[in-house]
């Protein structure tokens, strides 16, 4: 399934980007797992940081030993058996075996989640169509193939605080940029008010009257350590009725 929903939690953990750092990821995991928590990884867990691959691994593990409790999106870094990117010191060390084990797990990790108005994922929500009975185009989004446009959005994509719809590529790293009337419209199409995600370091916290969240939790960027806590019992109308936490 590339579409997870939670429908019954007392906190959800959001973690962004961890990129090696194991000790966030250990952190978070010590602090927040216990038996009606949900802990969400927002994707990127390798390259960057120096304990990448400890660092997958240790979340493999927990996500084995708590298949309901963990859930670990895909990001951009995890898609470099499909489209090849630099820095990537995780992948171009390993062998053609753990390439090949590695590689196969992570692709299939899901590429996004609901709960209740929120919609989480690793970059930007993709283009797809609904219908009247449906607002989630949760079918779609089950559809959508590795390396596809759709897959390159939720990946990659990155969001401007200006106006317009699709802003064009980066000149410098081809990455796909939207504006406040995309995420306007692909919001009100999902039928959620609120977009957590990471990926992008050089956006701004809040974004788009504070329904756009950002969060990062890797000790490699030159920016606060934070994460995301849903009270499932508050009412949440914007990413500021979250609790964002330094970890």
């Amino acid at each position: 399934m590339r579409l997870i929903e939670i429908k019954k939690a007392d906190l959800v953990i959001f973690v962004g980007d961890t990129h090696g750092d194991l000790e966030v990821s250990q952190k978070v995991v010590g602090n927040y797992l216990n038996t009606d928590n949900k802990i969400v990884f927002l994707g990127d867990y390798v390259d960057r940081g120096p304990f990448s691959k400890a660092n997958l691994d240790f979340l493999l593990e927990t996500k084995r030993k708590n298949p309901e409790k963990i859930y670990l999106l895909q990001g951009n870094h995890e898609g470099y058996p499909i489209i090849k990117f630099f820095p990537a010191d995780f992948w171009e060390s390993l062998d053609e075996r753990d390439y090949k084990k590695y590689s196969s797990i992570v692709i299939e990790f899901p590429l996004a989640l609901i709960v209740k108005n929120i919609l989480a994922l690793h970059a930007v929500p993709p283009d797809l169509k609904t219908t009247k009975t449906n607002h989630i185009p949760s079918k779609e989004i089950n559809k959508i193939k590795l390396g596809s446009k759709e897959w390159q959005q939720i990946t990659w994509g990155d969001f401007y605080e200006e106006k317009g719809d699709y802003l064009g590529q980066d000149l410098f790293s081809g990455r796909s940029r939207f504006g406040k009337d995309y995420f306007l419209k692909i919001m009100k199409r999902f039928d959620k008010n609120i977009l957590i995600r990471s990926h992008q370091p050089d956006a701004p916290q809040f974004m788009f009257d504070d329904r756009c969240l950002t969060i990062f939790s890797s000790s490699i960027y030159a920016r606060e350590r934070t994460i995301a806590i849903l009270d499932f019992k508050k009412e949440i109308k914007s990413a500021k009725d979250l609790e964002i936490k330094k970890i």
